[in-house]
């Protein structure tokens, strides 16, 4: 059976970048590391959907503040107690699940 070729993964500026050797099988970038550090929600997934696959956030406005049917993109909302790795690592097996089958122009809610 062929592999999968990686997703694209593009982790939004309220996600710590060491969550991406986590990530495994995929290639993943920051917003910062991309420049787009400030730019405004809509736009920013105007700019995402051009180059990845999947954005994550745990930024709640994601689900009812912009139009996921506009973007051919999958977001990825991650639900933790806290922004920091230690509450975030546990998601993982769960964002690597859901990344087998990204449904694009949705929000996919991950929380533990």
């Amino acid at each position: 059976m062929p592999r999968r070729p990686p997703l694209r993964l593009l982790l939004d500026e309220n996600l710590p970048r060491q969550l991406i050797p986590f990530l495994v099988g995929h290639d993943c970038r920051t917003v910062a590391g991309m420049s787009w550090g400030g730019v405004k929600n809509g736009q920013l997934l105007g700019l995402a959907e051009k180059q990845f696959d999947i954005f994550l956030t745990t930024d709640k406005g994601f689900g009812t503040e912009q139009n996921l049917l506009k973007f051919d993109l999958a977001i990825f909302l991650l639900r933790a107690r806290r922004n920091n790795l230690r509450h975030l690592q546990p998601l993982v097996p769960q964002i690597l699940q859901a990344a087998l089958q990204p449904n694009k122009r949705a929000l996919t809610v991950i929380r533990l």
